[in-house]
């Protein structure tokens, strides 16, 4: 298994979407040698809708990968979303990476999905699976909880694998990532908590006489080239949501040479694969991702061994 470092947006309402602006963000991680672009999804904010920001940086790359960070997925039917996701994967050369999860705890925004929140890990249990049967089998039958399905086929089939990654930090969610998933993105964890949700995930899929390949355990990480005030560090501890407070030199780099030592220490701990998110700003993305991208290149595409047990 190698590093790969890959970038995102995360849903800071600040990055409105502009076709300039974004295509300078997606010119520059090309150009620079980023591994992936990954958007989020959060209805109420300023930021693209992903399927359309990565249709817009698939016709302007050739090379960089397309990643949701993440998708929701309960509420929409799989049908669908299996035709809309295939058809961006073959318009991009096959360089799509999905990946979902429940969306984030705001009734507001579960108000457009048609779904209690109690409602949304079922949901996603049902449409996962289906998603795979859409994009790799011809007519499907299906007759479950939520969704009927006779005689179905979607088309065109995707070009890439469609290995599908899953987010979450909670007991569940990681159980769930070991029986259904291909690889977990994880989210605002201290390196020692990425090591453990790691292991809880592989004992569940061996419990489900599955394996999840090395390589494809990932973590969200947020910088920021100056130190956060005490009023910033509560407000981004709130997305922690429930969990132990940390200190936040555990979960956000700050300062120029904080990122590569955390990035390090997550290495140990067994995850490999990398979205960057800044909690800034940048003015210019042509000199900020150059930057960053010679901060981080001995890491990027170096080969890792197995993390200590």
């Amino acid at each position: 298994m190698s590093v790969r470092i890959g970038y995102g947006l995360g849903t800071a309402a600040a990055r409105t979407p502009d076709a300039s602006r974004f295509g300078a963000l997606v010119g520059a991680l090309e150009r620079h040698g980023f591994d992936s672009l990954w958007l989020s999804e959060r209805i109420g904010g300023d930021v693209v809708d992903p399927v359309v920001g990565l249709a817009f940086a698939a016709a302007l790359t050739t090379r960089l990968k397309l990643g949701f960070s993440v998708m929701v997925l309960p509420g929409r039917n799989p049908a669908l979303v299996a035709k809309e996701l295939a058809s961006l994967d073959c318009l991009s050369g096959g360089r799509l990476l999905p990946a979902f999860g429940l969306g984030a705890p705001n009734p507001r925004e579960h108000q457009a999905f048609g779904l209690e929140p109690a409602q949304r890990a079922a949901w996603l249990e049902e449409a996962l699976p289906l998603l795979r049967r859409f994009w790799s089998e011809g007519r499907v039958d299906h007759d479950g909880a939520r969704f009927q399905f006779h005689d179905v086929e979607v088309r065109p089939k995707p070009l890439g694998r469609m290995e599908v990654w899953l987010g979450g930090a909670g007991d569940r969610q990681l159980d769930r990532v070991g029986r259904l998933a291909n690889g977990w993105l994880g989210s605002f964890n201290t390196p020692d908590e990425a090591g453990t949700g790691r292991r809880a995930i592989e004992d569940s899929a061996r419990r489900s006489g599955r394996e999840i390949d090395p390589g494809h355990f990932g973590t969200i990480v947020l910088y920021t080239p100056q130190r956060l005030d005490d009023a910033a560090v509560d407000t981004l501890m709130l997305r922690r949501r429930g969990r132990p407070r940390v200190d936040v030199e555990d979960v956000v780099a700050q300062g120029d040479d904080a990122l590569v030592p955390l990035l390090q220490r997550y290495v140990d701990s067994g995850i490999t694969k990398f979205v960057l998110m800044p909690l800034h700003d940048p003015s210019d993305w042509d000199e900020e991702l150059g930057a960053l991208a010679q901060a981080v290149a001995p890491m990027q595409g170096a080969p890792v061994g197995a993390p200590a047990a």
